[in-house]
């Protein structure tokens, strides 16, 4: 959607409410004269949460898009996800997990897909795992969690033969500076949704004995094929010829330059899956 098309849009969802410019502005937390920028398309002058608040006052959800190179951006951001679902599969199946990709499903009228369902045959333990590349609504990732995990032993039985005595749920996301920011930033969600992460969650996928949450950081690049260890700081050549150090992933989570003998950020409330 264009500039001026949101502003029309909007301005039409406020006349839908029947009310004035400067008490939707109000509802918004925004002055009169900004809401008018965005009736008039001159969005390119604000922040993206302002014109969010904006859309969200008149009821309607804001999703910016992104366009490259026709209908590439798909195919880009799907061999992405494909890649960090297989990395994923190879984990758990070197820990005797049978996994099961993009088993998909309508259960009472509720559709979906899900990336991985893997089952331990030993311990009868069904695992509901989440693979998200991009985590841009943390509410809405959990809800679908969960609504995956509550219909999985159904799936499961119907579809495999699988009986399973525990139901346990896994949150993948990629081993980068933005998933890790954007965990930081709700540490208390994330530890009441995925308590489990690090190397108890890792210990326990080689030799689970109970349901467990828990939340994985994933490099997409298979342990085989990395020539270093992806935790290695980095050194980045600039066009001059001199070399500037980067700064660990954990480091970079937790805002704070500063890290620790290990190597891992002194302040981090992300616990490193390495």
């Amino acid at each position: 959607m264009d500039d001026q098309r949101l502003g029309r849009t909007v301005r039409a969802l406020r006349h839908r409410l029947a009310i004035r410019q400067r008490d939707a502005a109000a509802r918004a937390g925004v002055p009169q004269s900004t809401w008018s920028l965005v009736e008039r398309g001159q969005i390119d002058r604000l922040q993206i949460r302002t014109v969010r608040a904006i859309v969200e006052a008149v009821g309607g959800q804001w999703d910016p898009g992104l366009r490259w190179r026709g209908g590439e951006l798909d195919r880009l951001l799907d061999e992405g996800h494909a890649a960090l679902v297989s990395a994923t599969a190879r984990l758990l199946e070197r820990s005797a997990w049978v996994a099961q990709p993009e088993v998909t499903f309508s259960v009472f009228g509720e559709r979906g897909s899900i990336d991985l369902l893997a089952w331990h045959l030993e311990e009868r333990i069904l695992l509901v795992v989440e693979v998200k590349t991009m985590l841009t609504s943390v509410e809405e990732t959990l809800r679908r969690h969960d609504t995956k995990v509550r219909l999985a032993p159904t799936i499961a039985s119907e579809r495999y033969g699988w009986g399973a005595t525990a139901v346990a749920r896994l949150l993948v996301l990629p081993d980068s500076a933005t998933s890790r920011r954007r965990v930081a930033r709700h540490a208390t969600v994330f530890r009441r949704a995925y308590p489990a992460t690090g190397w108890p969650l890792r210990r326990w996928l080689r030799g689970p004995s109970r349901a467990l949450s828990g939340l994985l950081f994933l490099s997409p690049i298979a342990p085989d094929d990395a020539r270093r260890d992806p935790i290695t700081r980095h050194r980045v050549r600039r066009a001059d010829g001199h070399a500037q150090a980067g700064r660990s992933l954990s480091a970079i989570a937790s805002g704070d330059g500063r890290l620790d003998s290990g190597g891992r950020s002194a302040h981090s409330s992300v616990p490193d899956d390495r």
